[in-house]
């Protein structure tokens, strides 16, 4: 078993959007109208819109690769490409997007501790995320891993308002 990771670039343009449309939809089709989840894999997804979070110099995309095949990737934010005003000193992870062939070998968590790691170099004293409230799983996950409910914000899918819970957890 070799778990790596490499930074995405441009060049991964059309892999990075494979990964998100696959990993979203695995995730969230059976609980949302199939009209709101294709409104949002074509909002979200779309060349045009990936480019520009890639080119971003406060966005990292990291995919995780799992005996020489991509498994998934994380996507962290600090400064103003934080989806929510936190401040310079929190880290925002945006995305930890796992291929359900992949899922339950301990690749969320090399994701997360990873961008841990990446908080810590930059000096950053909290890192959060926004997870889905129905998302029992994932809510689970990040509350093991140290993560406390802070708030709350709207997240739109399609036509529909839901609501994510804001998890922080605080660095040392």
């Amino acid at each position: 078993m070799t778990i790596k990771l490499k930074r995405c670039t441009i060049e991964d343009l059309l892999t990075l959007q494979e990964i998100s449309y696959e990993t979203f939809n695995d995730t969230f089709k059976d609980q949302n109208s199939p009209e709101n989840m294709d409104a949002y894999l074509k909002k979200a997804f779309n060349l045009k819109q990936l480019e520009k979070e890639l080119s971003n110099i406060s966005t990292q995309f990291l995919f995780v690769y799992f005996n020489n095949e991509v498994a998934g990737y994380l996507k962290v934010n600090t400064n103003d490409a934080q989806s929510e005003e936190m401040g310079i000193e929190s880290l925002e992870i945006e995305r930890i997007y796992i291929k359900s062939k992949f899922q339950k070998l301990g690749l969320g968590k090399y994701l997360l501790n990873k961008a841990v790691e990446i908080a810590v170099e930059q000096n950053k004293k909290k890192i959060w995320l926004g997870v889905w409230e129905r998302n029992e799983n994932a809510i689970a996950f990040y509350k093991k891993m140290g993560f406390v409910q802070t708030g709350a914000h709207s997240f739109h899918m399609g036509d529909e308002a839901q609501t994510d819970f804001i998890m922080t957890k605080t660095l040392l």
